[in-house]
């Protein structure tokens, strides 16, 4: 096998004595009996506002040894998320019943206004024990659904009513040693090799592999709870009903809060917790009807493909058959976008806008990839909160060499060679696409500020976001940059006249077919759109990321086919200012997606609660369309230029 084989085999083997093999950060926690294990609480979420906001900003019970924020990545933070200790204790595998929490104080005018308008924008609240969200099933005409978190309360014949008692279920799995033999293969023979668990299996202990909660409405009576402290046990029996409700909100009046938490075994193995949340009702892909469009996209862009090349094959091969005096007197003759060869190559307009875009558009793009292979691999599953997010940005800024590489050596290309300005291109690329981010995420951040929400940046975090652009992403851009300007420009393969050639008028505005193509890649995405939309914006969990890798291939290729064809046909009339055109015919299809998610506002979240809801949906829906044009549109620019530089050098014209 070698010495370094045999290297990583055995850091492979030490790391499955000690833990099985995991990933990162998701290995299983082993509780004994009588263990105290924490609940947390996150921020209080609805799909009715797409607003966050902090659990303890209703009048519910705080922990006894003050509220205190736990550990968050980054991710967790851009999305909202706001983790905190909660008064809630279990004991590993003990059943406890009518434990009292506490008493609010009466509520005041603000916190009924507050709790009514709570329940009525259906605000969920969203509980974690070990990493696993709590889940709440109900039966609906013979269906059992499925959801994370449960309601605050419920308003029923204009009364509004509060979920006052929780019943936890908490399903624990024995926990399993590691003892087991690792067999390591030496030549003929192999080497048994005993795994090296911690204390051998006298000591039983349990993993939580389920956390479901049923939320009840009692009405608890107020001399009985005047003299109860935290965790004592209420002295008359509750009876926990979740189809019927009894605890009013009432101004003035206090709430009293109890819970109560059974344990069982389950069957349910460590690694396959997580199945019921990627099971939720409402989320399964519909793998037929996507296969489908699959199928007949890649039909169609084939046919095109195969029809695309036998054309521009037929020309070059025509013109290679003949013999000189022959080519002499087609040359007198030439038509098409042969007649373009002293113009195709003439410099757009705003070419150092082009570049920027370009490089950026690259920047987004390898950003996406890469951040989705990973997520296909499962280093950034659902149950590590996050570090999708995380992931996204680190490797944004990474690829910052990229597209200062990519930026600059195009526009020396553009410029025939010339260094003159290639820093001032490479800072732009760096400032570009961040700036109008910064720009869109600073005026919502203003908007949630003022609702208080904890969808709201901390000033923080901004300082934050701001150092990792400033000390890493524009320093990694201008070290792109300048290794673009080292490298050698792209050498045109024909001439450009001093004076350009007057385009023939057209029957059809050229833009109208640039507009239209984005047509085709949009129809590779909208139906992966729906889920991706979906676990955004209604809370589901998206987890299909290997099939969402190879619709993002199929969106490179058709994109890529897509432009391909338009600048071959704006060629064909004499049209020779295909730069932009080749950008926009694939990045058109961003238009398609900003039209799909007002759609998706309108019939599928149907009327968000307020303006400033629909805003911020709005205004995050800009931000996600214009990552995605930049991204097409470089795919279609960059085809567009390999190929007109492919089809001119291919024939030599005088």
């Amino acid at each position: 096998m070698g010495s370094f084989g045999i290297w990583v085999l055995s850091i492979f083997l030490i790391v499955q004595s000690g833990y099985g093999f995991y990933l990162p950060g998701s290995y299983p926690h082993k509780h004994e009996v009588g263990d105290p294990l924490s609940v947390k609480v996150n921020s209080l979420t609805s799909i009715d506002t797409e607003m966050p906001f902090s659990y303890y900003s209703l009048p519910f019970c705080k922990p006894a040894e003050g509220i205190k924020d736990s550990a968050e990545n980054l991710g967790e933070l851009l999305m909202g998320d706001r983790i905190e200790n909660s008064p809630y204790r279990f004991k590993m595998y003990t059943n406890e019943t009518q434990i009292f929490l506490c008493q609010s104080d009466k509520l005041s005018a603000d916190d009924f206004k507050l709790l009514k308008e709570r329940i009525d924008e259906m605000y969920q609240v969203n509980l974690i024990l070990d990493n696993l969200p709590a889940i709440r099933y109900a039966m609906k005409e013979g269906f059992m659904l499925r959801w994370t978190g449960y309601p605050i309360g419920v308003k029923f014949q204009d009364v509004y009513y509060v979920f006052n008692h929780l019943k936890f279920k908490v399903l624990v799995h024995k926990y399993e040693e590691t003892n087991m033999a690792n067999v390591m293969g030496t030549g003929d023979a192999g080497d048994v090799i005993l795994g090296g668990g911690k204390g051998g299996s006298d000591v039983s202990g349990y993993m939580v592999v389920g956390f479901e909660v049923a939320p009840c409405s009692v009405m608890h009576e107020g001399n009985l709870v005047k003299n109860l402290k935290m965790y004592d046990q209420y002295p008359s029996p509750i009876k926990c009903e979740t189809n019927t409700v009894s605890m009013p909100v009432k101004e003035g009046e206090p709430i009293a809060f109890t819970y109560e938490v059974v344990f069982e075994e389950s069957d349910i193995k460590w690694p396959s917790r997580w199945d019921a949340y990627l099971k939720m009702e409402g989320s399964k892909v519909h793998w037929f009807s996507i296969l489908n469009s699959l199928m007949v996209i890649t039909f169609l862009a084939g046919i095109v493909l195969v029809i695309f090349l036998r054309t521009v094959r037929r020309d070059l091969t025509r013109y290679e058959e003949l013999d000189k005096e022959s080519q002499a007197q087609m040359n007198e003759e030439l038509s098409g976008w042969k007649l373009v060869v002293g113009d195709v190559f003439r410099a757009p307009s705003h070419p150092a806008l082009l570049c920027i875009m370009v490089g950026d558009g690259v920047q987004i793009l390898g950003m996406g990839i890469v951040t989705i292979l990973f997520a296909a691999l499962g280093f950034m599953s659902p149950a590590s909160r996050g570090t999708l997010i995380t992931g996204m940005l680190f490797f944004y800024m990474i690829l910052g060499i990229a597209a200062g590489y990519v930026a600059v050596r195009l526009w020396r290309t553009i410029s025939f060679g010339d260094h003159k300005g290639w820093a001032s291109v490479a800072w732009k690329a760096a400032c570009f696409f961040p700036g109008i981010a910064f720009l869109i995420l600073t005026t919502l951040n203003f908007l949630l500020w003022g609702s208080h929400s904890t969808g709201a940046i901390p000033f923080s975090l901004f300082v934050i976001l701001l150092l990792l652009w400033f000390c890493i992403s524009v320093p990694l851009t201008l070290i792109g940059g300048y290794f673009g300007a080292k490298a050698p420009h792209i050498e045109y393969p024909v001439r450009t006249n001093q004076i350009p050639r007057e385009i023939p008028a057209q029957k059809y505005p050229s833009w109208l077919l640039v507009l239209g193509a984005g047509t085709l890649p949009f129809g590779t995405l909208f139906i992966e759109l729906f889920f991706i939309m979906s676990s955004i914006w209604m809370g589901r969990v998206y987890y299909v990321f290997g099939f969402l890798l190879v619709v993002m291939i199929l969106l490179v290729v058709v994109c890529a086919e897509v432009s391909l064809v338009l600048t071959y046909m704006h060629l064909c009339v004499e049209d020779w200012k295909w730069w932009w055109k080749s950008f926009f015919a694939s990045g058109s299809v961003a238009i398609y997606i900003f039209l799909y998610s007002i759609n998706y506002l309108i019939f599928d979240l149907k009327s968000l609660s307020g303006p400033i809801s629909a805003t911020l949906y709005l205004g995050y829906s800009l931000f996600m369309v214009l990552a995605i044009m930049l991204a097409t549109g470089t795919i279609g620019f960059l085809s567009s230029f390999w190929f007109v530089h492919y089809l001119f050098s291919s024939v030599k014209l005088d």
